[in-house]
């Protein structure tokens, strides 16, 4: 019976973490990773809130339900709620309740939330700085499609 290395332990898991593999695991995680609701969570809990949309790269911002609620327009109540689930599940989200008359609940990353937060900010300034070229390339498409 031969025993592995750590390094040898680390390298076995990689490989067991192949996306591109129809069984991975990792491919749920893309695919919450992935939705416009978890990353403008995400963009939301890492804004430093002193102006919409102001990104920080210090300490995660702590908010309140009904703060995530106003700020990403157009999520439903039963949306944002699964969201925050999910992503709380996924340990990215901390959810803290406070005994208080009513019970106040925020919200705020983890320290593996703040990580992807970094991620998801990139992608988040990406689309907005291109998306002027990526408009007049659909209509572009679109004229020579039609």
């Amino acid at each position: 019976m031969s025993t592995t290395t750590a390094a040898q332990r680390r390298a076995q898991a990689k490989v067991a973490y192949d996306a591109f593999l129809a069984a991975c695991p990792s491919r749920q995680l893309l695919d919450r990773i992935s939705d416009k609701w978890v990353a403008l969570i995400l963009a939301a809990l890492g804004s430093d809130g002193s102006r919409p949309g102001a990104d920080c790269i210090g300490e995660p911002r702590s908010m309140r339900y009904s703060e995530l609620s106003r700020q990403l327009a157009g999520v439903s109540q039963k949306m944002l709620t699964q969201t925050l689930r999910s992503l709380e599940r996924d340990g990215l989200v901390t959810r803290t309740v406070t005994p208080t008359v009513p019970v106040t609940v925020t919200y705020e990353l983890t320290t593996l939330g703040l990580s992807l937060h970094s991620v998801m900010r990139g992608m988040k300034e990406w689309a907005e700085t291109h998306m002027n070229e990526v408009l007049a390339k659909r209509e572009e498409y679109d004229t020579r499609v039609a």
